[in-house]
């Protein structure tokens, strides 16, 4: 892996990518090559290749409608008279903040440092504060969890059709955006459980919403998982002393239902499940403190289920 500190990413990706578009921009409004040289610091022969297309542009920066507004601001305000050096710098600070917050830059500093994935590179604009901390905390934990349902033996058979997903929230999560899961869900493949992808925040909206209504009532159950609803493994629940909570299939309200249902029961119990409805899968969910309690929770559940 290699470390790429973000301003690298501006350096050399944006800076390029602004100098050329802005190259081209003043030399529409008939700007002699050397002009725009004197504008942007630059040599002649370097505008010369920007002028042609002859430097690579980035185009995740080059075509967001952001770069473009901001180089028509500074080409027109130049060629009017009305934009000097200073003004024109504050504007592309502006823009690359902007950029560094969720922006393009996050994306490109993403796909060179995979272990950002999923941050939305916040580490540039929060630093290392106790919220990032948190939520590289959630993404490891729901990365453990998923590998270890995959690794389960047994576990393909209770994957419903619609697939498995596996969810952790921060502390004190109140949205969806809160909760860590996997893009795409865990799907079975013959025998075998294929994780999709590494885990997001927001990637998964039944389990957030199972999560985030647990964490309502219990704010320390914040990991879960669904499964297939089968007698075998409600029975398992229940040989371990797990009270299985039935709940109504439909989706329209379920937050709000299962949060009732958690106060009628004053608890938030491990294993809660629903028999399904028309168009609905018949879905069972294994909670814990976190992803990987509720992992664990669901292969011995499995394990028992099958007689293993």
């Amino acid at each position: 892996m290699s470390l790429v500190l973000p301003s690298e990413i501006v350096v050399e990706r944006f800076l390029p990518t602004a100098r050329a578009l802005l190259a081209r921009a003043l030399d529409e409004r008939g700007f002699t090559q050397q002009e725009v040289a004197d504008r942007l610091g630059v040599t002649q022969a370097a505008v010369s290749q920007y002028v042609r297309g002859d430097v690579t542009v980035e185009d995740r920066f080059a075509e967001d409608e952001r770069m473009r507004a901001t180089v028509r601001r500074i080409a027109d305000g130049f060629a009017a008279g009305s934009m000097d050096g200073y003004e024109a710098l504050a504007e592309l600070l502006a823009l690359v903040e902007t950029f560094e917050d969720r922006g393009p830059v996050c994306a490109v500093h993403e796909a060179e440092m995979p272990v950002l994935d999923g941050m939305g590179c916040d580490l540039c604009v929060r630093g290392a504060d106790d919220a990032v901390i948190a939520e590289r905390a959630a993404l490891s934990v729901v990365r453990r969890a998923a590998r270890r349902l995959a690794n389960a033996p047994g576990m393909a058979t209770h994957v419903p059709n619609v697939g498995t997903n596996v969810g952790t929230a921060v502390p004190g999560a109140t949205d969806v955006t809160d909760v860590a899961a996997v893009p795409g869900r865990l799907q079975a493949v013959g025998s075998r459980v294929l994780v999709p992808a590494d885990p997001e925040f927001g990637a998964s909206q039944r389990v957030a919403t199972t999560v985030l209504a647990a964490m309502a009532h219990d704010p320390d159950r914040r990991g879960a998982l669904n499964l297939g609803t089968s007698g075998a493994l409600l029975d398992a629940a229940r040989d371990r002393g797990i009270d299985p909570l039935a709940f109504d299939a439909g989706y329209e309200d379920r937050g709000r239902r299962l949060r009732e249902r958690f106060r009628e029961r004053r608890s938030v119990p491990q294993v809660l499940y629903h028999e399904g409805a028309f168009g609905i899968e018949p879905v069972t969910y294994v909670l814990g403190e976190t992803a990987t309690e509720a992992a664990t929770l669901a292969v011995e559940l499995v394990e028992a289920a099958d007689g293993a």
